[in-house]
This record gives C-alpha cells, structure tokens and sequence, in this order.
C-alpha cells in the first residue's frame, strides 16, 4: 500500500531516497530530519531486542550521533519499483525524507525514478527540490511525463533564484513551495508557474510568519491567475492555528483551480 501522507497537499509519499543536506535557512528545522531522527533511534531499539527494524534501518545511515543529517543519501533500491504496484490513483509526493537532486543522488539512479514515474499514468508525482539548478542542469536527460509536477522551495527572497532555474526544466506543472515563509517576497516571479504553496513553519523553535507575508503571494497569485494553496500557519501547536487564512481556507490546485470556502 501506498504510505499514506498527512500533507495537505498531497495524499502519499514515496522515498526511494533517504537523507539529506541543509542548504538554506528554510532548512534550520527540518522537520524531515527530525522524523529520521525518530525513525533511526526506533531502528536502534529493534536492533537492541533483536527485531528486524526493517526500512527503518536505512535512516541509521544518514543521522549521526546529534540526530542530525550527517550529509549522506540512502538509495533505496527496495523502493525504486513500488507505485507500480498501487493501483488506486494517488497524488504522491516524491522523496518527502530527501531531495532527488540532490549532488549525490546519480543521474542513473533518478533516470530510474523518472522511468516508474512514466509508467505509472494513473498517478500525478510532485516531486520538490531545492537544488533546482540541478534540475535544470539535468533536465533533458530525463523523461518528463506529463503526470510529473516539478517543485522548488523558496523561503524568502535570497533564494528567488530558484524560481528561474525551475522555470528551464522540462516539466509541464511547475509549482513553488513558500513554506516556510521566512519573510516578505513582494515580487515573487510566477511567469511560467502552475501553482503555489505557502505555509508557515511548524515545529519546536518554529519561526513566525507574518500574515500580510501569506496575502501578498495570495494577492500576487490571484491577479495572475496562479492557483493558490494555504497550508498552514504553523508554530509549535500546527493543528491550534489551522490554516484559515482571512476566514476561509485555500485549496487551490493545478488545473483545479477551485476556491474552497468552509461551510460557516
């Protein structure tokens, strides 16, 4: 079965690579980490009584002995293959505990992932960077499927860049990931982009998110007929500050693009 997500803008998450390294201040608390943080102390404790700790094991491979990234990638081969085998159309984010470009993930090895992703027409893949440059570098190399949504973060305005690298690759849906949103991007380029998600950040020692931050890309979004999609505010207590953003909520989604207001 699919590993389903609690995302709100997705539906499953798919990891046939594991670990990472920061590179930008939107990494500071990644919660990514924290959750192989977890997963790597839960595959100690199965190897202490004796219990295979399964894929949990691969996450002892990429924290070191502060809980932290240790900079290292896991390709895990073992789940190179699985969406062939979910049937039900499904929204699947791709690699939500790593990034696909990453430096020392192999242009063979994301062929591979590109290749499942074409043979799986039944799914729509969201696949999000932060290494956009290497996307694009890379981009003709690989198959572009039209199920295949390419994504970049960009936190705040030192980072703006990415969204021109995402624009020179080869997929059909691009979208950018504003979360966390560190501070204002009053001119956040959106020529040639299908979707944008922002969100605050969530999490011990999370940062605040100013909401006139949110409206202005919501605004920016809406002249220009960009779907919008709210995900969060955040803080420490996510689910206590919802994801209402001036009395409704924002669910907009490529090709969808449906305003969702909550029944009052």
């Amino acid at each position: 079965m699919a590993q389903a997500s609690s995302i709100e803008w997705t539906e499953a998450t798919w990891n046939p690579v594991v670990g990472c390294r920061k590179v930008s201040s939107g990494c500071a608390n990644c919660y990514a980490e924290r959750m192989a943080k977890r997963l790597a102390a839960m595959a100690s404790a199965d190897f202490e009584s004796g219990r295979n700790a399964g894929k949990k094991a691969a996450y002892l491979r990429v924290i070191n002995g502060y809980g932290r990234w240790n900079g290292d990638v896991f390709l895990d081969e073992s789940a190179v293959e699985t969406p062939l085998s979910w049937r039900a159309p499904k929204v699947i984010f791709v690699n939500s505990m790593s990034d696909l470009f990453h430096e020392d993930v192999p242009l063979p090895f994301i062929r591979r992932v590109f290749d499942v992703m074409n043979r799986c027409p039944q799914h729509t893949f969201q696949v999000l960077t932060k290494r956009p440059e290497r996307t694009r570098e890379l981009s003709k190399e690989l198959p572009w499927a039209s199920n295949i949504w390419m994504g970049t973060s960009v936190e705040n305005r030192a980072v703006v860049r990415r969204v021109h690298d995402l624009r020179r690759t080869g997929a059909r849906v691009k979208f950018l990931s504003v979360e966390p949103l560190l501070g204002p991007i009053p001119r956040l380029p959106l020529t040639g982009i299908n979707w944008v998600i922002v969100g605050g950040e969530s999490g011990p020692g999370a940062r605040p998110m100013d909401p006139d931050w949110a409206r202005q890309i919501r605004d920016r979004c809406r002249e220009r007929g960009v779907p919008f999609f709210f995900k969060q505010w955040g803080g420490v207590e996510k689910s206590a500050a919802g994801r209402r953003l001036d009395g409704r909520t924002w669910d907009e989604m490529p090709m969808l693009a449906v305003e969702c207001m909550d029944d009052e």
